[in-house]
Parts: C-alpha cells; structure tokens; sequence
C-alpha cells in the first residue's frame, strides 16, 4: 500500500457560525415590529437549537429569519434536522432543531456503496464518523470529489486532508 493518495469525507458544522447567526436573529426579532411583545425566542443547546414562538405562524416566521441568517454565515441548512412541533407553556409553540455533526454509519455505508457502484479505482474506509478514499491516482479521487458533489446524501460533506 505504498504512495496511497487519500482525502477525508466529513460532515461538520461550524458552531461559531451558528452562533453567530443565533445572535443576529435574536437581535432582528428584538427590532422587527410584528415581533413586538411576542415570547418568541431561539436558543442554543451544545447542538440543539430550540425555537420558541406564540403560534405556529410566528415558528415558521422565526425560522425562516433563523436560516437565512445561518445561509448568510455560510452554515448550510442540510444540517438542520427539525424535530415536532410543540405545545409549551403560556399558550405558546416550540420547535426543536438538531445540529448534525458528523456522518451517521447508515450514510457512510451509503456513500461507500456509491464510490463502489461508479466503479472508481478507489478504496473506501469508514472511520468513525467519517470516510477515507485511498487510490494510488491523485486524479481518481479529483473524479471522486466532483462525484459526490453531484449528488444529494441530505447532509452537508467536506472533503479534508487532501494529500
């Protein structure tokens, strides 16, 4: 397994960003008008946003001022997987948004199988929560990378350690 190229497939969000965004919505929900005297608030939990509002109305209103500020910040939205709606105290709605980090092994087996099925000369590991390609063509794993930016695992993947 001499001079084996290789490049890492992760899935990691930037938390700062995500924070970042957290606090510029915080901040234009505080400003905006139709938000006046409204108990709606987003908070962040290690990797959870929770989403709180009057009505489902004003949730969906929330979010969206959420996502774009977290698209500006350059935090993609495959990353948020939303939970169910509800009913909390005083009347009011809330949400749960989880924060994927990593790659879950069912979607590492998934990319695996689909370098596998293009018949790339490359070799797949799983390694945790993340997947090495290992070939002996730098040009192979180019022809990889631009495989798997085409198509769509539902979570956003970055490719490191590139040598």
């Amino acid at each position: 397994m001499a001079d084996l190229s290789s490049f890492d497939i992760v899935s990691k969000t930037d938390m700062q960003e995500v924070k970042n965004a957290v606090d510029q919505a915080a901040k234009e929900l505080a400003q905006r008008f139709d938000f006046k005297g409204s108990k709606s608030s987003i908070t962040l939990e290690a990797t959870e946003l929770i989403v709180m509002s009057d009505d489902e109305y004003k949730l969906k209103s929330v979010l969206d001022i959420l996502q774009s500020k977290l698209v500006k910040r350059g935090v993609s939205l495959k990353a948020l997987s939303y939970g169910a709606l509800e009913e909390a105290l005083g009347g009011t709605v809330r949400q749960k948004v989880t924060l994927q980090q990593g790659i879950s092994s069912e979607k590492a087996k998934e990319i695996a199988k689909a370098i596998r099925d293009a018949k790339f000369k490359a070799q797949t590991q799983i390694q945790g929560d993340q997947v090495r390609v290992l070939s002996k063509n730098k040009d192979e794993l180019q022809t990889v990378i631009a495989f798997l930016k085409s198509l769509d695992f539902g979570l956003p993947l970055q490719f490191t350690n590139y040598r």
